[in-house]
């Protein structure tokens, strides 16, 4: 019979994440980004256009109406580079690291053996760049855990290579 212990963990001496060099997303991705958002603004302006010619109550407000959307349009571009400059992924021997956030950081560590399947998307836009996302599943969900989006085609497929692996080594 072996005799049980519950010995304390020394917690300064566990391994940190945060030392880890993360990757940055590819830098075309950002262009990604800013062709999305412009193709908001463009949908949100020529509604406003529209209604500012239809609603003649709106012909008064289309100056504040103007003002406005190039105000939010500042501040999307703004929060959105922060969080572009925030991203970071990492796969190291045993797990998968993946930062964001804007103005508080979340930082997700997903053991492989935890890992169920794996997806690589090609958005229309993303694909024009040469760019894809990698999308990781855990078990008990319907969406992915992780979506780590902004990495070149071929890397992203080698990424999926390298974690169907990683789940295969599992069964």
């Amino acid at each position: 019979m072996q005799n049980f212990t519950n010995e304390p963990i020394d917690i300064a001496a566990l391994p940190r994440y945060e030392a880890v060099n993360l990757n940055k997303l590819h830098s075309k991705y950002w262009k990604v980004i800013l062709i999305n958002i412009l193709l908001v603004y463009t949908t949100i302006t020529f509604s406003a256009v529209f209604g500012v010619i239809f609603i003649e109550e709106l012909l008064d407000m289309a100056l504040i109406l103007g003002g406005l959307i190039v105000l939010l349009l500042f501040f999307t571009l703004f929060f959105a580079k922060i969080s572009f400059n925030k991203r970071g992924f990492a796969f190291r021997e045993h797990d998968v690291i993946f930062r964001n956030g804007i103005i508080s950081t979340n930082t997700m560590v997903i053991p492989y053996n935890r890992v169920q399947h794996v997806a690589v998307h090609e958005g229309f836009i993303s694909r024009f760049f040469g760019l894809a996302k990698v999308e990781i599943f855990t078990a008990g969900g319907n969406s992915s855990d992780i979506e780590i989006p902004g990495i070149a085609i071929e890397q992203a497929k080698n990424i999926k290579q390298l974690l169907m692996g990683k789940i295969q080594k599992q069964l």
